[in-house]
């Protein structure tokens, strides 16, 4: 049983079971919160997914089978990632109970331990391999996914709760972060015995991923490339996670150093340095492909495209004399007109020959009548 409190929120203490309740068969199975929210959280993550994936014009037959393959690997990942940085809690059964009960261990997942990086990576190499195979934009797919994941952080981190577990240092007294302080029976923390008051980082981390995800989730409409919204994901998740897990009492650790910052801080820095060259990359594509933008349309071959100019007189036209169309024959309306301006200067100087000609032909028949 798992004591709990809130005392600066005015929440006094009470108990949780971790254990939701047991299946009456194989001596007893027992079905624990921490289960049942890991699996609520996959579901309603696929459910968002699905629709964000439908926005991505990738089919629900292909996204089921994505999913049953990433979430089968990312679980794998998950275990893998916490066995492989504590080790020492497994390799210790080698001499007092030999190798195969050591590997009994490190696959016993029902035990707990679950690292959410290893599960990232494993979920992604995934996705990569089945989108490549089934010939699926795998940026695509993992924009679609990564707001996803966040939603089974939101509420799987409720599941270390359960446990009393993942939890934070001892609060001072000093710290902003007094009020919201949790009591707690089963920390890990030497030198107290009884309740222990400390940092919610279960909380934080739920917060912060609650936060993120209303964030990414209204810019998603407005990405400029493909990939920026995963990107956008791991530099939130990264920086976030960077200093929650500084506080955290169970960290894994490469030597001195916390593995869960050192990923945290790789992630933000990179993802910080690719989301600046893409959108800078995406900008320059925006205002090269404006430069070079036509900016009148195209006059069309003959039979493409014609267009009939709206004359509602024989002499005047409505359209805009500056306006440049094509009439049924290819020719523009401009150069008709100017034909038919030079058959009427050709049309006058006709005329006027043939007048001056008659006026001389008078002229001289007068001239002989009077000789």
């Amino acid at each position: 049983m798992v004591t709990v409190s809130f005392p600066g929120l005015g929440i006094g203490e009470f108990t949780i079971n971790p254990v939701a309740f047991e299946i009456p068969i194989f001596g007893g199975i027992e079905v624990r919160w921490y289960g049942i929210l890991i699996t609520l959280g996959i579901i309603l993550a696929f459910l968002y997914c699905s629709y964000k994936a439908k926005q991505e014009g990738i089919n629900f037959d292909n996204l089921l089978d994505i999913a049953i393959f990433t979430i089968i690997f990312a679980v794998i990942g998950a275990r893998t990632g916490y066995v492989l940085f504590s080790l020492e809690n497994y390799t210790k059964y080698l001499e007092t109970d030999g190798f195969w009960y050591m590997i009994k261990k490190m696959i016993s997942i029902n035990e707990g331990g679950l690292q959410i990086y290893g599960a990232i990576i494993a979920g992604a190499i995934t996705i990569f391999i089945v989108c490549k195979i089934k010939k699926i934009n795998p940026l695509k797919m993992l924009d679609a996914v990564a707001p996803a994941v966040m939603i089974g952080q939101i509420i799987g981190r409720w599941g270390n709760f359960c446990n009393g577990e993942a939890h934070g240092s001892v609060v001072p007294e000093t710290s902003p972060l007094y009020f919201i302080r949790m009591g707690l029976s089963t920390h890990n923390i030497e030198g107290i015995k009884g309740m222990a008051y400390v940092h919610p980082t279960f909380l934080y981390e739920s917060l912060w991923n609650l936060v993120g995800f209303v964030i990414i989730h209204f810019l998603y409409k407005k990405k400029k490339f493909d990939g920026q919204v995963v990107l956008m994901y791991l530099t939130w998740y990264g920086f976030g996670r960077m200093f929650i897990e500084m506080l955290r009492t169970d960290q894994l650790k490469v030597g001195v150093f916390p593995v869960s910052v050192v990923i945290g801080f790789v992630c933000f820095v990179v993802g910080t340095i690719l989301l600046i060259v893409n959108l800078v990359k995406a900008r320059r594509a925006t205002i090269t492909a404006g430069e070079y933008a036509p900016t009148y349309a195209k006059i069309s071959h003959y039979g493409e495209n014609k267009t009939t100019p709206d004359i509602t007189n024989e002499n005047e036209s409505t359209a805009d004399p500056m306006e440049f169309k094509a009439d049924g024959d290819g020719e523009s309306i401009e150069e008709k007109d100017e034909e038919k301006v030079s058959d009427e200067d050709v049309d006058k100087d006709e005329i006027m020959k043939r007048f001056s000609e008659l006026l001389g032909d008078d002229n001289n028949e007068k001239d002989g009548k009077g000789e």
